[in-house]
């Protein structure tokens, strides 16, 4: 059965109104700002690009498996459509002009490709049951597919294992039965109340997010090498000193936030506006 857990306690707002404490306090620096927009179609157009950034992104991290993988955003002028990357085509290859619209239906209202059947029963059933999620990633990485055999959560070993301290769950519906049927999406949606991760036992990782595609992305990058790391960990066959509960909870409210995961992949987008301009073709 899924793991119940309460919702975390997520950071509040600082004193002086900024979201982080990574936001500068001295004005007139150079710093990442969250965007605003003066139409529907330039938020839609944004949010396009940023999907088209997460996959290449993944296609940089190696998470390409065949088909398999697939990443989603909450259309922004009906939030019963989502855009996803289309099937059978590699993360490296994904722009803007081949991105799918789909309904929580599964059908394409609008592009050329089919939808991943997997992805439909998952991301439209975590969309439908969690109004607030925008976002979501899911893609059969190396690290990741290895822990999830292991039915269990990460251990807070270091800061970046902190970001997910009881704000990640443990899926074991399904547990290594391909996600091809509805009833399988809706079991994993369940499991997404209040939390940004998802470990799916013998399947892999899921995140989402309530900000972003970028968060989403970002996140499902952290949860890769943690899960990476802790495994290189438990190999050494000495017990880990943990981060005590509180240390952890304090450490994910500062940076295991969906703000910081959208800041956090900034640099990432950077680096792809310079490198990969084809991306928006």
């Amino acid at each position: 059965m899924s793991e119940v857990m309460e919702m975390p306690v997520k950071s509040p707002l600082l004193n002086d109104g900024r979201k982080s404490i990574y936001q500068p306090e001295q004005e007139g620096l150079i710093y990442p700002e969250e965007p605003t927009f003066s139409s529907v179609e330039e938020e839609r157009r944004h949010l396009k690009e940023r999907l088209v950034g997460a996959c290449r992104a993944f296609a940089l991290q190696g998470y390409d498996y065949g088909f398999a993988g697939h990443l989603t955003v909450r259309d922004p002028a009906n939030p019963s459509l989502y855009w996803t990357n289309p099937m059978a085509v590699h993360f490296s290859q994904v722009k803007v002009s081949n991105l799918i619209c789909a309904d929580h239906q599964g059908n394409v209202v609008e592009g050329k490709h089919a939808i991943n059947r997997a992805g439909f029963v998952l991301h439209a059933a975590v969309h439908e049951h969690h109004k607030d999620i925008v976002a979501m990633c899911h893609a059969h990485t190396l690290y990741g597919t290895a822990f999830a055999a292991l039915g269990k959560k990460l251990e807070p070993i270091s800061q970046d294992a902190a970001a997910f301290y009881e704000d990640h769950v443990v899926i074991g519906d399904e547990a290594g039965q391909v996600a091809v049927e509805v009833k399988a999406g809706h079991k994993v949606a369940n499991a997404f109340a209040g939390v940004k991760a998802a470990i799916h036992q013998n399947h892999g990782l899921l995140t989402a997010s309530r900000h972003s595609i970028e968060s989403a992305a970002f996140w499902f990058i952290a949860l890769e090498r943690c899960c990476q790391q802790q495994l290189m960990v438990e190999a050494t066959g000495v017990t880990p000193r943990l981060v005590t509960p509180e240390r952890s909870r304090y450490s994910r409210e500062h940076v295991g936030s969906d703000y910081i995961g959208w800041l956090h992949f900034q640099p990432i987008w950077e680096d792809l506006v310079a490198t990969q301009p084809d991306m928006f073709s």
